[in-house]
């Protein structure tokens, strides 16, 4: 169903934009409650605990499937709730590799009473099911379509939000193998949609800075862009955020990670920053900056183990 899990050949470095192979890594959230949001994870998106440290006072875990890291909780209890209507995360979306694994997981948050179910979209490039965990982020669940089904007009990606039946999805789709199979079945985070201040300077830091190429900008109020041709890794919209500024310190979202495949790209990458004179640090297997809002943004090599994703 979906040619993304594919790996695609390492690109030559384009000096301006992020190589066709990067991609998403784990998202980390910062949480009030470990134990009752790991809980919820596990349960309703089948994701197992992978490896766990402290970190001073917090203690920091990483769930996933397989192997593949898909969110990293830190807890944090004495932060204050996610403010809707601040800057940070609209959604974490989660790709799975085809529809029996998707309505598999669709039918697991939904059966969870933690859960609260916002909604469904046929994207036209993607199959999508909306959620929001215990303590307010965002969780978009899907799967895309084969990009040769993808439509452009004048060169232009053509998304859409048209309506899908969740109970038809689930009744064409769900299997009970794949249901059985929890953890088993692949996944990864596909993209991170974020809630912005404003639109240019958001494009300025993800698009100009960052690299990701616009894909589409007829949305009112929102902004996606991608790497390789991809729909979208990252999305940002001002729906609830308009006119936000820096984020106060709170739960939700703590660490945006986008993944290239060579020093040589975090090299163009450090360029860039430079010739826009925006602070970061380089490690030397990743760059760490903060968006205009405050969001931590790392941009690593792959293969990035979990006690490296530990001490972020």
């Amino acid at each position: 169903m979906s040619d993304t899990a594919q790996p695609r050949p390492t690109s030559p470095v384009n000096e301006r934009v992020l190589n066709d192979a990067t991609g998403m890594d784990a998202v980390t959230l910062h949480v009030g409650d470990l134990e009752s949001m790991t809980s919820y994870y596990a349960n309703a998106l089948a994701l197992a605990p992978i490896e766990e440290r402290s970190h001073g006072r917090e203690v920091r875990r990483v769930l996933g499937r397989g192997t593949t890291p898909m969110v990293r909780l830190i807890a944090t209890p004495e932060l204050p709730e996610v403010d809707p209507r601040q800057a940070g995360l609209f959604h974490t979306a989660f790709l799975f590799e085809d529809r029996a694994a998707l309505a598999a997981t669709v039918h697991r948050a939904a059966s969870d009473p933690r859960s609260r179910f916002v909604g469904s979209s046929d994207h036209l490039v993607s199959e999508a099911f909306y959620f929001t965990d215990p303590e307010g982020n965002g969780i978009e669940l899907y799967v895309d379509r084969r990009r040769s089904d993808w439509k452009y007009v004048d060169g232009r990606l053509q998304m859409s939000t048209l309506h899908l039946d969740p109970n038809a999805y689930l009744n064409a789709h769900l299997d009970e193998s794949a249901v059985a199979a929890g953890p088993g079945r692949a996944g990864k985070v596909g993209h991170v949609h974020l809630q912005v201040g404003d639109i240019p300077t958001a494009k300025a830091f993800y698009v100009d800075a960052i690299g990701f190429a616009t894909t589409v900008d007829t949305y009112p109020g929102a902004l996606f862009a991608a790497a390789g041709g991809y729909h979208h890794h990252v999305a940002m919209n001002t729906w609830n955020s308009a006119g936000a500024g820096p984020r106060a310190a709170g739960l939700g979202l703590g660490d945006v990670a986008i993944t290239v495949p060579s020093r040589e790209d975090l090299d163009a990458l450090v360029a860039r920053l430079r010739e826009r004179r925006l602070e970061f640090a380089d490690t030397g297997r990743s760059v760490v900056l903060r968006d205009p809002w405050d969001t931590q943004v790392t941009v690593a090599l792959p293969g990035t183990d979990t006690t490296e994703l530990l001490e972020r």
